[in-house]
């Protein structure tokens, strides 16, 4: 009826003016119902994320439920993938004994690479391929997680090449037309957000950079989250894996409005997963750092706060959410040639006998610069995430805004006893080449910066984050 309409017009309206004022966060709302015929940017944007299951215990001590879950998918042939460290831990064993028990049929793959590679995908596909699975089952941190999801996808598409799906332009980013198996995610790390979204990501070794596949068909069926199999992860672990959360936030509340991506799809099915920041998104976002910044450091510091890694493990969630629909940009986009070019540092608290740079640490190092450089763009966003991580900006002005952020944020770091910048993981300015060459191909990310940037500044950035403190 009228009055209804004029009070979604309304409520609208509302939004609108409460919204950020600054150029790159001002979403024109009011452009939604435009016909998408001959605009640049996108007009809409899709929420997408996995089903939940939250709660102590929902996996661990009551695997009935997840076999009740396979039972309600018909499984009849489960793909139970994880790493060798966690196949030994307590929620591995747990989901092992119960599928015994239940006479229920799988296979394990346990080969999962720490900080997955083409290579390492490829393996897993090639075992996916072996057997007809009707349900993956994904039990570790994102690597176990990303490389289920690849496995699914490619024994679901047994003709394609590799690089079809691959993100462009590294890959041909075709879209995925056909419906993947079920895929049940049980995450024991706090950080990724996995569980959540249609990203795999993984480090293309020809290139030494990282890159992935990026499709909402990826999205696992159902994540099973249950925090009391975060205690299990060591200090650096837990540290590693908040500041991925940590920056997932960040980032996807600092991306590229929606409304100013381009491409405009001319087929929702090419809308990316990553679609730049959005009312939706942020709201999940903001929520995450301020989890974040109440119980990341107590998580940290005593592995048996439950409470401290329980609202952890749930704030990778609501990061996962936000960011997977939103998108992150430079601190990832620069993370992935970080990780991939690794020489010889060897990562404290990890079992891995290679050399690495963990994923949350790569991406948080370049943090104080990278947000330092955006501020401009949306300084109102960026103070706030500095209040939300205590910072006191009562008396801040507008173009003070990324060194506060900065400054908050490498308080925050120091206090967590991270490396002092890249020069401390064995880069020097020497390798800022390399570092810029790797970080051109991530167009997926990058390009979601709400500050353009050039060559030249991707090596500022890289330079300044050589020492943090």
């Amino acid at each position: 009826n009228m009055a209804g309409r004029d009070r979604i017009v309304h409520l609208l309206r509302q939004l609108e003016r409460a919204a950020c004022r600054c150029p790159a966060h001002s979403h024109t709302f009011h452009q939604g119902a435009a016909a998408a015929g001959g605009r640049k940017t996108d007009y809409a944007f899709e929420m997408a994320s996995s089903n939940i299951r939250y709660g102590a215990g929902v996996s661990g001590f009551t695997c009935q439920v997840r076999l009740q879950d396979l039972q309600n998918l018909g499984a009849q042939n489960v793909c139970l993938m994880t790493d060798r460290t966690v196949s030994r831990l307590p929620p591995m064993q747990a989901v092992l004994e119960s599928l015994v028990r239940n006479r229920v049929r799988f296979q394990v793959f346990d080969d999962v690479r720490v900080e997955p590679t083409d290579s390492s995908f490829k393996e897993a596909i090639s075992f996916a391929k072996k057997d007809s699975f009707d349900v993956f089952v994904a039990v570790g941190g994102g690597s176990v997680i990303d490389t289920c999801k690849a496995a699914n996808l490619y024994s679901c598409h047994p003709d394609a090449d590799f690089l079809d799906f691959v993100n462009a332009p590294i890959g041909k980013g075709r879209p995925v037309t056909r419906a993947l198996k079920p895929l049940i995610a049980v995450p024991t790390t706090a950080g990724t957000g996995s569980e959540t979204t249609g990203v795999a990501i993984f480090d293309y070794e020809p290139l030494k950079a990282k890159t992935g596949i990026a499709s909402r068909a990826l999205r696992p069926t159902l994540g099973i989250v249950d925090p009391l199999h975060t205690l299990s992860m060591p200090e650096r672990v837990a540290a590693n894996s908040g500041f991925d959360v940590l920056c997932h936030a960040l980032e996807s509340y600092t991306a590229l409005p929606y409304s100013q991506r381009a491409p405009c799809p001319t087929n929702p099915i090419n809308r990316p997963a990553y679609q730049g920041s959005n009312p939706i998104s942020d709201v999940w976002s903001r929520h995450a750092l301020s989890v974040v910044s109440k119980y990341m450091k107590r998580a940290v510091r005593d592995s048996e706060d439950l409470e401290a890694r329980s609202s952890m493990h749930l704030a990778s969630v609501f990061a996962g959410i936000g960011f997977g629909n939103a998108g992150v940009h430079l601190c990832h986009g620069m993370s992935y040639p970080i990780a991939g070019n690794v020489k010889t540092h060897t990562a404290r608290g990890y079992s891995v006998e290679h050399p690495l740079v963990p994923h949350g640490l790569s991406v948080v190092l370049t943090a104080p610069a990278v947000f330092s450089f955006t501020a401009p763009m949306c300084p109102e966003r960026h103070l706030e995430a500095a209040e939300i991580l205590g910072a006191d900006v009562r008396q801040v002005k507008r173009a003070d805004a990324g060194a506060v952020l900065a400054d908050t944020l490498r308080r925050f770091l120091f206090d967590l006893q991270v490396e002092d910048g890249l020069g401390a993981v064995g880069y020097d300015k020497d390798d800022i080449p390399a570092l810029v060459k790797g970080t051109l191909p991530q167009e997926r990310v990058t390009k979601l910066s709400p500050r353009a940037h050039t060559e030249e500044d991707l090596s500022r950035l890289f330079e300044t984050s050589m020492k943090l403190y």
